[in-house]
Parts: C-alpha cells; structure tokens; sequence
C-alpha cells in the first residue's frame, strides 16, 4: 500500500496488525513526505522525501507573482524515495 502521508501510514499500519497481517511480510506500506512519523513506526517506514529547501523557495518565488495577478506557475520538484525496514 503507497499512503498519502507518512502520518497516516502510521494507521494504517496499526489497523493491519490488529487485523492480523504481517508488515512487510504480507502488506508492504510506504508513506510519502518523510516526516518524523516515518521513524517513529518502529521498524522505520519507507517513505518518499519532498525538497522542503526547493518547495519554500519555490512558493516564495511564485506567491508574489500570484498576488499580483498572474497565472498559476506549474513547479515540478524531484523527489526521493527513503528505504527503510518496512518495505
């Protein structure tokens, strides 16, 4: 299962275990941003890391000319994937 955010990967994570499957010997998770939650699962959680650096760059470029009107700016920013225990 590829979640939205590592967040709520965490649940479900939890909902699995207590419905009886094992994590990654039945059902491989991974969530996506990173964030502290992925570390936090115990064994850690394969996720896919955002350019937080490139993202705020990016919106501090793009929001003022936004304000003043223009066009929304189409921005694609690489991202990584961070292979942990539970694959």
């Amino acid at each position: 299962m590829f979640v939205a955010s590592d967040l709520m990967a965490q649940a479900v994570l939890t909902a699995l275990r207590r419905a009886g499957h094992r994590v990654p010997e039945d059902v491989a998770v991974g969530g996506f941003d990173d964030s502290p939650a992925a570390v936090a699962t115990g064994p850690g959680l394969t996720t896919i890391r955002r350019p937080w650096d490139r993202i705020s760059t990016e919106m501090v470029r793009v929001l003022p000319a936004r304000i003043g009107g223009e066009e929304p700016a189409a921005v694609i920013l690489p991202t990584e994937p961070v292979k942990r225990e539970l694959t």
